[in-house]
């Protein structure tokens, strides 16, 4: 299974804007840039689509983790913040996920380790194993 994304670019680093799209149609022609992405630009920026990816793919391996288990999430809410270091060279060098579920009959020693498997399990997991991957996981 192949996914794909486009990005064009014109102008300098500083002074020049892109636009993002997808596949899907999801992102048509969506805008980022250099204000976007290291100050307070309009737009989006790789940080953020990572951060949507990763809650994105989080949630969805915790809800297979709860099914698997005997469980069906209620409701799973996951949001992500990516940490990009820009000493040097920038890096991505955290990502905390912070998850809230509501589990009907889990304890939460189960719910833990299930969300403990989808952290480290989720494919985006995998691909930025060079990050700090850090997760709260909250049952409600």
């Amino acid at each position: 299974m192949d996914r794909t994304a486009s990005a064009v670019w014109n102008g300098s680093l500083k002074e020049g804007k892109g636009t993002i799209s997808t596949q899907s149609g999801v992102l048509k022609d969506t805008q980022y840039s250099f204000a976007a992405r290291f100050e307070s630009g309009i737009g989006t920026n790789p940080e953020e689509l990572i951060a949507a990816a990763h809650a994105g793919c989080f949630t969805m391996a915790l809800s297979a983790q709860l099914t698997n288990a005997g469980f069906i999430p209620d409701s799973i809410e996951t949001s992500a913040r990516v940490t990009l270091d820009v000493h040097d060279k920038p890096t991505i060098t955290k990502i905390h996920l912070t998850t809230k579920a509501k589990i009907p009959n889990i304890d939460k020693a189960k719910f833990d380790e299930l969300a403990g498997n989808a952290k480290s399990g989720c494919p985006v997991s995998r691909v930025l194993a060079a990050a700090q991957i850090s997760l709260d996981a909250t049952l409600v």
